[in-house]
């Protein structure tokens, strides 16, 4: 027992040292490429905070714990919506674009709403269910790649603009 839980604290360091690596290398390779944070967080840091939560779930559905692998992605969502928000928003206000509320927001919500659609017929998600998820995510991420070219272009023509104006 003792044992486990000395594991349990050093994982819990090591993962709370390793979101700071994740979060301040994804940022400045976001800065570099001149790719908007928001980005960056719809998209990488999504990614890499969301695979220790696949893997579980992965593991716990080929060990046919199939509730804990779907209570683990809605507890999961929950969890970021709820208690992630909360508790930024005690340490600093965080400002709500309208895009993501026009965007990001509404998918989020569509998603939801498929998920409980394809559960509940036949309450089984099966690999047709797995392939529609896994293709509209591949389609939200080729657009968010072509929303931070624009994005990057926008800026760069920002940039270009200044240059020019400064030169008159």
């Amino acid at each position: 027992m003792l044992l486990a839980l000395l594991l349990l604290i050093i994982g819990f360091v090591l993962l709370i040292k390793g979101a700071d690596f994740f979060v301040d290398g994804s940022s400045s390779v976001a800065k570099r490429l001149k790719v908007p944070s928001m980005i960056i967080g719809l998209t990488i840091v999504a990614m890499g905070t969301s695979l220790p939560e696949c893997a579980v779930s992965v593991t716990a559905s080929l060990n046919n714990n199939n509730a804990l692998a779907v209570s683990n992605v809605i507890g999961s969502n929950i969890f970021n919506l709820m208690v992630v928000c909360g508790v930024c928003a005690l340490f600093t206000p965080l400002a709500v674009s309208k895009d993501t509320l026009k965007k990001e927001f509404p998918f989020s919500i569509i998603c939801a709403i498929l998920l409980a659609a394809l559960g509940a017929v036949g309450m089984t998600l099966g690999r047709i269910d797995g392939i529609v998820f896994l293709v509209i995510f591949a389609v939200y991420l080729c657009l968010m790649i072509v929303s931070a070219k624009n994005a990057r272009n926008e800026a760069l023509n920002k940039e270009l603009e200044e240059e020019v104006d400064e030169e008159i």
